[in-house]
């Protein structure tokens, strides 16, 4: 990902994000800059918090990268799959109900969401919700679409 410009944001344009961000994920993002980042190869558009790719637009939403909720855990919009789960999550597919053992309950069909594993809470992709939160344990379906992923282009690029 070869990147085309790069250039500090607006106050309001920060408020936008960090309001967005509190609200569906519970995070408070304290950081010193906010820089807008876009690519010659890729449509993702990203915002680089002190220098890191913390946040992402999904269809013109603010929200966190892997490495962003990583760096600020989420505290809702959380679903948890077991450790069966986490190299198909990892590698980029959507998530099926047999794989998870936990969602938040105040998830809405269509919310973006995160997706971590289990043992320690690590968040390994980023999708959106297919059905609300409280029908998402189960035996059998897809209820998480895979947007972004540990190991995809977003997550290796480093400025």
């Amino acid at each position: 990902m070869n990147v085309k410009s790069r250039h500090h944001l607006r106050a309001d344009a920060i408020d936008e994000i960090t309001d967005s961000v509190a609200e569906t994920l519970g995070v408070e993002i304290d950081a010193d800059t906010f820089e807008k980042v876009e690519f010659e190869d890729s449509n993702w558009e990203v915002v680089l918090v002190d220098g890191e790719p913390a946040v992402l637009y999904v269809e013109d939403e603010p929200f966190l990268t892997v490495k962003g909720a990583n760096e600020y855990p989420p505290e809702r919009n959380v679903v948890t799959v077991d450790a069966g789960a986490i190299s198909f999550v990892s590698d980029g597919a959507d998530v099926m109900r047999p794989g998870i053992v936990e969602a938040d309950d105040s998830i809405e069909a269509g919310d973006l969401v995160t997706i971590a594993e289990e043992n320690h809470g690590k968040v390994l992709a980023i999708g959106r919700a297919r059905v609300e939160g409280s029908a998402m344990l189960g035996d059998e379906g897809k209820v998480v679409d895979s947007i972004h992923h540990v190991g995809d282009e977003l997550y290796e690029f480093a400025v």
